[in-house]
């Protein structure tokens, strides 16, 4: 079900059939460095990954994390989206591409798609983002998009002091 279209993608809520490339996306060295190890090494794992993470936050929310397809041919590219963490006070962003396609302008083009959704749709007045310290191709698409950073967090169950970056009311 599309949700969200740019000129070049179409942002579409996530499915069980999605499960191969979630496999893939979320086992990806870049994942791993700059996001974490989500311990999803199957498909089965991947497809409960899918039930408890998107789906879950579709029904909570009404959003979440999108798959990321190039319209031009259905390939899809990543995932990005809002999501609600108890431990955030505000509804975060969050993407990620598979390497093959960075450097394209593909993240900036689906993260100013979100934003824009989460201020429209869901009145969201501020809007967060977490990243990692070193992950500096990511930080650079928050700040053209207008992120600012906050301050350093570390997440619960996390050892690892990452930035949070919020846009301006």
């Amino acid at each position: 079900m599309k949700v969200l279209e740019t000129e070049r993608l179409v942002l579409r809520k996530i499915v069980r059939e999605d499960a191969p490339f979630i496999l893939g996306l979320l086992n990806e060295p870049s994942w791993l460095r700059f996001i974490g190890d989500r311990g999803v090494r199957t498909l089965e794992g991947a497809e409960d990954y899918i039930t408890n993470v998107p789906q879950a936050q579709y029904a909570r929310h009404g959003f979440g994390l999108y798959l990321v397809e190039r319209k031009s041919d259905g390939v899809p590219l990543g995932m990005s989206g809002l999501l609600k963490r108890d431990s955030l006070e505000h509804v975060d962003i969050g993407y990620a591409l598979m390497p093959a396609f960075w450097g394209q302008g593909y993240a900036l083009e689906m993260v100013s798609a979100v934003l824009s959704q989460g201020r429209r749709d869901y009145g969201l007045k501020r809007i967060a983002a977490i990243v990692s310290n070193d992950n500096a191709a990511s930080i650079k698409v928050l700040e053209k998009l207008g992120f600012q950073f906050e301050r350093h967090i570390v997440m619960p169950g996390a050892t690892e002091e990452i930035s949070l970056f919020l846009t301006r009311e």
